[in-house]
């Protein structure tokens, strides 16, 4: 490397950048080639890099770090290029990039692992559990693991307790991670159609990058709420109607679900009027409490008004009746 002392940047031989960004000598070639970095200057007979390749190069090495394709990042850094600027795109990025979940990683030893499993070693499974990614080898230790998702080891060790076999146990869990994967994938096709398809069509300015990265933050937490509930409210169907198909007669009949009792309305002293809580909550907001059974007695009488006058009306239609005079 040296300095140009009229200028005070500095220069680079290919092979200085090279060392520097740890990019191969042939990998700067191509992307000059391919337009993500500027055609070096040439002085004499060499060709001679400064710092605006030198900074081009980190950009491309963090893009393709954080999933990126080449011709993605020609298009951001034509954007950049262009003042819009990759702060919001990174930004952005890092939000998607954020675990999601609250749910912190633990450590875990050999040996304590095979306790907690009945106490038999069993490397065959332990081998499928990081497979699986379940368990990470910790680097420089052989009895050591990170647990990415203590909670998914926890009801792994509490099912192979109610007599599960472990490899039952991840034959389910490979199973279940394949229609987990699919639900993610039509959540994230929806929510791009319906919500962020506007960003998508150009690369974003800041501003764009930071309202779209606000919106991950705010439906973050809708999948997982989602597939609670719904999961919820499977299990409670399914379960009733598995152990009702096991056990038939010996269980009794479920309660039917009730509606809340009608609440009373009351008109003076002589009459009492029965509407739903939902009904009388609508009313109540209309018209206000003090004037709920007024309006009650008000719609009941326009109702039989008009009830009167439509059979009014259908009997002078009737064959035989004139027209009034």
């Amino acid at each position: 490397m040296s300095s140009d002392a009229d200028t005070g940047r500095s220069a680079y031989r290919i092979e200085d950048l090279s060392r520097i960004t740890g990019t191969t000598v042939r990998t700067i070639r191509a992307y000059t080639d391919r337009g993500l970095l500027p055609k070096p200057e040439r002085r004499g007979r060499a060709n001679v890099y400064g710092d605006t390749h030198l900074e081009r190069l980190r950009r491309i090495a963090d893009l393709l770090e954080r999933g990126y394709t080449l011709a993605s990042i020609k298009e951001l850094l034509a954007a950049w290029d262009a003042g819009t600027g990759l702060g919001g795109v990174l930004g952005l990025v890092g939000e998607v990039d954020r675990p999601w979940s609250d749910e912190r990683p633990a450590r875990i030893g050999l040996e304590e692992l095979t306790e907690a499993f009945g106490g038999t070693p069993d490397p065959s499974a332990v081998r499928e559990a990081v497979r699986l990614g379940v368990l990470e080898p910790v680097p420089g230790s052989e009895d050591e693991f990170t647990v990415p998702s203590p909670q998914e080891l926890a009801v792994a060790v509490e099912l192979h307790a109610a007599g599960v076999p472990l490899g039952a146990i991840t034959g389910h869990l490979r199973e279940l991670r394949g229609q987990v994967e699919h639900i993610s994938e039509r959540f994230l096709e929806f929510t791009t159609e319906y919500v962020f398809q506007r960003f998508l069509q150009h690369p974003p300015s800041d501003t764009e990058a930071a309202e779209a990265a606000d919106l991950v933050r705010r439906l973050r937490p809708l999948a997982q709420q989602t597939v609670d509930a719904e999961l919820a409210r499977a299990m409670r169907l399914r379960a009733t109607a598995h152990v009702r198909r096991h056990l038939g007669d010996a269980v009794p009949p479920a309660a039917p679900d009730r509606e809340p009792e009608p609440e009373p309305v009351r008109q003076g002293d002589s009459v009492q009027v029965a509407l739903p809580a939902a009904t009388l909550g609508a009313v109540r907001d209309l018209v206000g409490a003090e004037h709920v059974a007024a309006f009650v007695a008000a719609a009941a009488d326009r109702e039989v008004a008009a009830r009167r006058m439509d059979a009014l009306t259908a009997d002078a239609r009737r064959p035989g009746r004139g027209s009034p005079a």
